[in-house]
């Protein structure tokens, strides 16, 4: 990720900017934090939505202050995001000529720093000039540290996945269970857990329990929850056998009719993406107001809430959500 070039202390420059990091800012990939979607995302910089989108490239000045410098040059910061990715160097320069702005402050958080220069800081500002840029509070909870938590998950997927098990919201698709689920018929183990055969609580659990994963970069300070019940699963499924220990299955359903009103009514680019995902499958992030899922299409689905700090709930793989999930992978907005 480091993309600094070794700078010997006599040969700090306070006009350069030196690279630690950079992010792309495009419909099919932006950081979360910064928005919904991708307009959104950019209007929190004072960007126009650029089609082809931007890089955002992160350093420090010879003073150490913190910029994120605009460019318009997609590709550079693709070749350079993937470099770095894959272990190796990449000294990202951009043309003058492809900056759009410079921004001060650094929007997301970054554990690195410019080696000879002073501690990253944000630069002075004059009155009536836009405040630097800053990552949100990890100790308080809104839209950005849901989206961010909603990330989290997907990256930690497996993880998430293996606390249910097979029994609680049924098998990932496969031989049996896509037929299954093809044909309008829950696979078994979704049935089981609709009848509540396979109970593993009554509430989600909060802050501070056992977790896979945390919300980046507070791993010893909010850790997510585990995930919910197979009751809020059995009502999401839209089954009506069995009474509700809390209103969880109320949102879940509303989250289920927007997803599928982006369907009928295409949503703003970039509020729903698909990535790559093992077996063939593709990893889904969605969000809309007040909420954010992330879903494999051959298995389930985990939804965040602001009105639910830090807790996690799953959907099962009833009969209608394997094709809600390929039809919306089919309109989301795809890496290049």
């Amino acid at each position: 990720m480091a993309g600094t070039e070794p700078v010997d202390a006599g040969d700090v420059d306070d006009d350069a900017l030196y690279v630690l990091t950079a992010v792309l800012l495009t419909p099919a990939q932006f950081p979360s934090l910064l928005g919904d979607d991708y307009p959104e995302a950019c209007a929190a910089l004072g960007l126009e939505p650029y089609a082809e989108g931007y890089g955002l490239v992160l350093g420090q000045d010879g003073t150490g202050a913190r910029w994120t410098v605009v460019i318009d040059d997609v590709s550079l910061v693709a070749v350079a995001v993937a470099s770095w990715d894959c272990g190796m160097e990449y000294d990202l320069s951009p043309d003058e000529r492809s900056m759009v702005v410079a921004l001060p402050g650094w929007p997301i958080a970054l554990a690195v720093a410019a080696p000879h220069v002073p501690a990253p800081h944000d630069p002075p500002t004059p009155p009536g000039e836009r405040p630097p840029l800053r990552p949100p509070d990890p100790d308080e909870w809104g839209p950005a540290q849901r989206r961010m938590g909603a990330d989290a998950v997907a990256l930690q997927w497996t993880a998430w996945r293996e606390q249910l098990g097979d029994d609680a919201l049924g098998k990932p698709a496969g031989p049996d269970t896509g037929v299954a689920a093809a044909n309008g018929a829950a696979p078994k183990a979704g049935v089981a857990a609709a009848n509540g055969a396979a109970d593993v609580g009554t509430n989600a659990a909060r802050a501070g329990s056992s977790s896979p994963g945390a919300l980046p970069g507070e791993e010893a300070v909010h850790p997510l929850p585990a995930v919910g019940t197979t009751t809020e699963v059995r009502q999401a499924d839209g089954r009506e056998d069995a009474e509700p220990v809390d209103d969880s299955h109320g949102r879940l359903r509303r989250i289920l009719a927007e997803l599928r009103g982006y369907l009928e009514e295409p949503p703003p680019p970039g509020r729903v993406r698909s990535g790559f995902a093992p077996g063939g499958a593709r990893t889904l992030r969605a969000d809309g107001p007040g909420w954010s899922v992330v879903a494999r299409t051959d298995d389930v689905a985990f939804v965040l809430l602001d009105e639910m700090p830090r807790e996690v709930l799953p959907i099962g793989r009833g009969p209608n959500l394997p094709a809600l999930l390929a039809a919306l992978d089919s309109m989301a907005a795809r890496p290049a």
